[in-house]
């Protein structure tokens, strides 16, 4: 989501410190909404609790905790009981289902130190999707970004970058130079190259893993008939990750922001690149 390099701004290890408040059923509301301070809204973060040290604790502790934050919220919630499922997520920070009555919510760990006020707003969304609930929960979710797992050293991943066509390596140091002045840190390998065991409707040609700092492509663009410029293209798509920030709007972190589509565009072969996976597609579904 350009030297210098935006780490500060990117989500840390793979974190997309998005809230993802989806799979909740829209219902009328049966009884007066509750009431939000206002001036509390604009302080997200009020009377924080101290925060447990969750990933070292014992599974009786944990389910300890978890008990006690249900019992909280379930005083929120006006239609259905919760069922809580703690989780030390670096994607998703939360998510709410409902169904028979029971409203399932996938909470990262931080939000043991909730206060009051998070929990009243968290139920108030599973049940009336409040904008300023939303608000409220995003704040807290800025506010606490530090308990999201930190930024490991990448893991160890055996590279393969001698295709039989393409030379993975060549292509990533020639755009590397011309594109982002020496500046792009990750990793580049082809992906498993193992036999299509059903037919597909899509594929993934390339993906970025922050945590690993690693750009996998996809061992189908590894063939005579796809030419160079298209796998530069899909390998300059997958580079501009590490240097786009990807900001969170209504809720959901944005990985292809307008600076990054302009930033796509400025790449040699766009347009051919473009046209050329339109027309050839299929082809690469088949294999």
């Amino acid at each position: 989501m350009n030297p210098p390099r935006k780490r500060s701004s990117r989500p840390k290890a793979s974190a997309n410190l998005a809230l993802r408040l989806a799979d909740v059923e829209r219902e009328a509301a049966a009884s007066a909404a509750l009431e939000v301070d206002e001036d509390l809204l604009d302080d997200p973060v009020p009377e924080v609790l101290p925060e447990p040290a969750y990933p070292q604790l014992s599974r009786e502790e944990r389910e300890h905790l978890r008990r006690d934050l249900q019992e909280r919220l379930a005083a929120y919630l006006t239609r259905g009981r919760p069922r809580i499922v703690l989780t030390d997520n670096v994607h998703t920070m939360v998510s709410i289902k409902r169904g028979d009555g029971v409203v399932t919510f996938r909470l990262h760990h931080m939000f043991l130190r909730a206060p009051s006020l998070v929990l009243r707003e968290l139920a108030r969304y599973a049940e009336q999707q409040e904008r300023s609930a939303a608000k409220l929960l995003r704040d807290y979710i800025d506010a606490n970004e530090e308990l999201v797992r930190q930024h490991e050293a990448p893991r160890p991943v055996a590279v393969d970058v001698e295709g039989k066509h393409h030379n993975l390596q060549e292509i990533f140091d020639s755009l590397n130079e011309h594109y982002f002045d020496g500046s792009i840190q990750a990793r580049i390998t082809w992906g498993p190259r193992s036999r299509r065991a059903r037919s597909r409707e899509s594929i993934k040609l390339g993906s970025y893993t922050f945590e690993d700092e690693l750009i996998r492509i996809h061992p189908v663009l590894d063939a005579a008939d796809v030419p160079r410029f298209f796998v530069e293209w899909i390998v300059y798509h997958e580079m501009l990750h590490e240097v786009h920030d990807m900001p969170v709007v209504d809720g959901r972190r944005v990985y292809h922001t307008p600076e990054f589509r302009r930033a796509e565009a400025r790449f040699e072969h766009y347009a051919e690149s473009v046209l050329w996976e339109r027309t050839h597609l299929h082809k690469l579904l088949e294999r």
